[in-house]
């Protein structure tokens, strides 16, 4: 039975999850939800996700929240399919990935996500953009690229030689971001930029941008 993911594909925490599917050539079945009239705050998603938040899936007896822990998940369970995400046959470079997804998850997610919710997010609802909190949030993004540019004069990807969970976590903000006057904050450093074209021109991040619209 395919795997049930409950959310839209214009949300990034969903859009990350489909990403991870698309890469390991799983079937799945979207099932949307409502945003809009805060479906996701009500019966029957609550029990999925009792935060009121998506996305949140099933497969088989088990239901599942939070993208970063489902798509751990996935990677182990379809090891075979694919690229190996997690690198679990070395532990060193199982460490690496592990590290890098922590970059991500602690250092460049908070910046770039209030950037987007800015300079997208708040003219959608008629709401100006603030610069000093933009300002603010590209000096902390800038200090962590500058890391990335650092790390990928070495690596060619941030975890090592291969593509991993660390690289695809960055992909679905970035496909925002890039869309955003500040993207050049990407394209002015040579060795993010040349990460940012290959992991964007992968069929499944080309498959699951394509409905990033908003």
């Amino acid at each position: 039975m395919a795997i049930k993911v409950y959310g839209i594909p214009t949300s990034t925490c969903t859009a990350h999850v489909l990403l991870c599917l698309h890469e390991k050539g799983i079937e799945y079945q979207l099932v949307p939800v409502d945003l809009a009239s805060a479906a996701h705050k009500q019966q029957p998603h609550l029990p999925l996700n009792p935060f009121g938040q998506v996305p949140a899936i099933e497969d088989d007896d088990i239901s599942l929240l939070e993208s970063r822990a489902i798509n751990r998940y996935l990677a182990r369970k379809h090891k075979s399919n694919g690229t190996d995400l997690l690198q679990s046959n070395s532990l060193t470079e199982s460490a690496m990935v592990d590290t890098w997804m922590e970059v991500e998850a602690h250092q460049f997610n908070g910046p770039i996500s209030t950037i987007i919710y800015q300079t997208i997010v708040n003219p959608i609802y008629g709401l100006p953009p603030n610069d000093k909190i933009i300002n603010s949030e590209m000096d902390k993004l800038e200090k962590v690229l500058d890391v990335y540019e650092e790390r990928l004069s070495k690596y060619k990807f941030l975890a090592g030689d291969n593509y991993t969970m660390a690289d695809l976590n960055h992909i679905l903000f970035l496909v925002y971001f890039m869309r955003t006057p500040k993207a050049a904050a990407i394209t002015s450093r040579p060795r993010v930029n040349a990460w940012w074209n290959d992991i964007s021109s992968r069929p499944a991040t080309i498959k699951v941008s394509e409905a990033m619209k908003v």
